[in-house]
C-alpha cells in the first residue's frame, strides 16, 4: 500500500512538472500574440480570430490551474508560487463566470472580455517565469556589467514595442525617435522628441509607463524580487551579486532589502496617487477611466523622477498650471523618490523607536531607551545636503523669479508653490509648471547646477549625486583648514570615498564637455546655452529642456541617447564594467608630491 501511495505521489509530481512546462510555453506564446494583436493588428477579422483563440487558451489555463490546485491537496504542500497559482485559478474562473453573464461577444469572444483576459495571461506568465529562478544563476557575470546589460536589454525591448504601428497615432514612429523615447523612459529622464500626449496611443503611453516603473527601480530589482518570491529562494551566488547591485553591505539582508524597496515604491506611489486623484476636478476628464489613468501615470512618473506627462504642455498646461494641490503632491513624490531607500528605511526606524519610547513612557512610566546610530552616516549626509539644496533652491528661485514667471496671476501661495517646484524639479524630476524659456537667465544657470548635482544614491534620480557634491564641498573646506582628512558627525570619511567622488566629478565634466562639443558639430544652428542645457538634462536624467529636443538632428538625438544612458548607469559604473580590474599588489611604491 505504501509503495502504491509513493507511486501515485510520484505520478502526481511528474504530471505537475509537465503541466508547468506546458503552461509556461502556452502563456509565453499567448503573450507574444497579445503584444502583436494590441500593437500591430488592425484587421477586424483577424482581431476576432485572435480573441477567440486567446479565449480558448484562457479557458485552458483555468482548467489546468484547477487541476494543479486539486493535486496540491493530494501532495499536502503549498508554496508561495502554488498559492498564487490557486488565486489565479479563482481569478480565471471568476472572470469567465462574470463575463458570460453580460458579454455579447462583439469582438470575437463569447465568455471573457479581452482586457481581463490579457491581464490574466501576463500575470500567469510572470509567475511561471519567476518560478524557474533567476536566469543568470547558471552563468558568470560581473554584477556591474550585468547591471549595465539589463538596461540595454530593456531599452531594446522598449524600442521594439514603440515601433509597433498601434503605438502611435497616425504615422509609425521612426527608429531613432523610438530608441530616444525608450532610452528616456528606461533611464527615467523625461526628454522626448515627440509629444507623447498627442502622438502616442494609450498602448504607447502604457509602454512608456511600464518602462519608467521598471527603469526607475532597475530591472534587476524586479527580477530579484519576483525570482525569490515565486521560486522560494536565492543561491548564495545570487545574494553576493545583489549585495553589489542594490548597495547592501550584509548578505543576510539582501532579501529583506529587495522586499522593502518594492514595498516602499508601491506604497508611496499609491499614497501619491490618492493625493493626485483628490486634487483633480473630475469634470476635466471624459470619464472615470481617464481620471484614474492620469493619476496612475503621474504618480509613477513623479516617484520615479521621470517627468513624462499625458498633457500636451506637461504640468504647465492651463488646466493644471494653477492646481497647487496637484503640484504639491508631485513635489512630495519626486522628492521622496530622489531621497533614496536607505534614508526612508532609517527614518522609519527612527520614528518607530521614538513612538515606542513615548508609548512606554506614557503607558508604563519607563525611561527613554536611547540607541546609537539609528540614522546611518550616509542618511545624515543625504538628509542635510538635500535639505540645504531644497531651501537654497527655493529661496534663490523665489528671489530671481519674483518679477518674472511668478508674476503670472499667482496668489502668494501660488508663488511659494511655484518657486518650490522650480527649485526642486531640476534635481532630476523633469516636471515643469512654467515655460523654461520664460525663466530669467540667472535661474537657468542655477538649474544647470541643480541638474548636475542630482538626487541621492540608491534613489530613482540621477546626477553626480548629493553625497558626491557633499564630499567635494567638505574636501574643499578640509583643504582650506589645512586638514588631511574629512571628519563629520563623529566619523572620518574614508580616502576611497573621496577618491570616488572626485573621480565621478571629473568623469561627469569630461563627458558633458565631449557631449556638448559633439552636439555643436551635429547641430550648429542651435545656440550653445540650449545645447548645454539639453546635455546636462540628459546626463542628470532630469528631462527639462529649452525646447530644442524635437529639433535635434538624428545624430544629435543619438548623442543625447548615449548621454542619457551613461548618466543613468553612471560614468564610473560603466568604466568599472568595461575595464578589467587590476590585481592587488602586495607592495607600495615610494610616494612623491605633485605641485598643484
Amino acid at each position: 500500500m505504501r509503495i502504491l501511495r509513493e507511486y501515485m505521489n510520484n505520478g502526481v509530481s511528474y504530471l505537475r512538472v509537465l503541466l508547468d512546462r506546458f503552461i509556461l510555453m502556452t502563456s509565453l506564446i499567448s503573450a507574444v500574440v497579445i503584444i502583436f494583436h494590441i500593437g500591430y493588428n488592425t484587421d477586424p477579422g483577424l482581431t476576432q480570430n485572435i480573441n477567440r483563440a486567446l479565449e480558448w487558451c484562457f479557458l485552458f489555463f483555468a482548467v489546468v490551474l484547477f487541476v494543479k490546485t486539486i493535486t496540491l491537496f493530494k501532495i499536502g504542500t503549498f508554496s508561495i508560487a502554488q498559492t498564487v497559482e490557486a488565486l489565479l485559478c479563482l481569478y480565471f474562473i471568476a472572470i469567465t463566470i462574470a463575463g458570460s453573464s453580460y458579454f455579447s461577444g462583439a469582438d470575437g469572444t463569447l465568455l471573457v472580455k479581452p482586457e481581463w483576459m490579457y491581464l490574466g495571461v501576463f500575470s500567469l506568465l510572470i509567475v511561471e517565469i519567476s518560478k524557474r529562478g533567476l536566469f543568470f544563476d547558471h552563468f558568470y557575470f560581473n554584477p556591474t556589467l550585468l547591471f549595465v546589460l539589463s538596461f540595454l536589454v530593456l531599452i531594446l525591448a522598449g524600442t521594439a514595442l514603440l515601433l509597433l504601428p498601434k503605438s502611435t497615432v497616425g504615422q509609425q514612429m521612426g527608429f531613432i525617435d523610438a530608441l530616444f523615447l525608450a532610452t528616456s523612459s528606461v533611464c527615467i529622464t523625461g526628454l522626448s522628441s515627440i509629444d507623447i500626449s498627442c502622438e502616442l496611443t494609450r498602448f504607447g503611453q502604457s509602454v512608456i509607463l511600464i518602462l519608467v516603473q521598471i527603469g526607475g527601480l532597475g530591472i534587476m530589482t524586479f527580477t530579484g524580487f519576483f525570482g525569490y518570491f515565486f521560486s522560494g529562494g536565492f543561491s548564495y551566488k545570487n545574494q553576493l551579486m545583489f549585495t553589489e547591485l542594490i548597495g547592501e553591505n550584509k548578505v543576510s539582508s539582501v532579501i529583506s532589502t529587495l522586499y522593502k524597496i518594492v514595498f516602499v515604491t508601491f506604497i508611496f506611489e499609491m499614497l501619491g496617487g490618492v493625493l493626485i486623484y483628490l486634487s483633480l476636478d473630475p469634470a476635466q476628464f471624459t470619464n472615470a477611466s481617464e481620471h484614474f489613468y492620469f493619476t496612475l501615470f503621474h504618480a509613477i512618473t513623479a516617484f520615479c523622477n521621470a517627468g513624462f506627462s499625458t498633457l500636451p504642455e506637461g504640468l504647465s498646461h492651463p488646466s493644471v498650471k494653477f492646481n497647487y494641490g496637484l503640484q504639491l503632491a508631485v513635489i512630495m513624490l519626486y522628492v521622496m523618490g530622489g531621497l533614496g531607500f536607505e534614508i526612508i528605511f532609517n527614518t522609519y526606524e527612527f520614528v518607530r523607536r521614538w513612538l515606542f519610547n513615548i508609548y512606554q513612557k506614557i503607558r508604563y512610566g519607563r525611561p527613554f531607551v536611547f540607541r546609537g546610530r539609528v540614522m546611518a552616516f550616509n542618511s545624515k549626509i543625504i538628509a542635510y545636503t538635500t535639505l540645504l539644496l531644497i531651501l537654497s533652491g527655493f529661496v534663490l528661485v523665489f528671489i530671481l523669479e519674483f518679477n518674472h514667471t511668478l508674476r503670472q496671476h499667482h496668489s502668494y501661495l501660488g508663488k511659494v508653490t511655484t518657486a518650490l517646484f522650480i527649485g526642486t524639479s531640476p534635481r532630476t524630476s523633469g516636471f515643469n509648471t512654467v515655460e523654461m524659456g520664460d525663466l530669467a537667465f540667472p535661474t537657468i544657470m542655477l538649474i544647470f547646477l541643480l541638474m548636475w548635482i542630482g538626487a541621492a544614491p540608491g534613489s530613482t534620480g540621477g546626477g553626480v549625486k548629493v553625497t558626491t557634491f557633499a564630499l567635494a564641498t567638505l574636501n574643499i573646506i578640509s583643504v582650506a583648514r589645512g586638514q588631511d582628512r574629512i571628519e563629520i558627525f563623529g566619523r572620518r570619511v574614508s580616502s576611497k570615498s573621496v577618491s570616488r567622488a572626485l573621480g565621478i566629478i571629473s568623469l561627469s565634466l569630461i563627458f558633458l564637455g565631449v557631449s556638448i562639443f559633439m552636439l555643436s558639430i551635429t547641430d550648429p544652428d542651435k545656440n550653445l546655452i540650449s545645447l548645454a542645457f539639453e546635455t546636462f538634462s540628459a546626463y542628470s536624467t532630469t528631462g527639462l529642456s529649452l525646447g530644442i529636443t524635437h529639433q535635434l538632428s538624428n545624430a544629435g538625438k543619438l548623442i543625447i541617447v548615449l548621454t542619457m544612458f551613461v548618466g543613468r548607469v553612471g560614468s564610473l559604473t560603466l568604466l568599472v564594467a568595461l575595464v578589467r580590474k587590476v590585481k592587488p599588489k602586495n607592495y607600495q611604491l615610494p610616494s612623491e608630491q605633485i605641485n598643484l
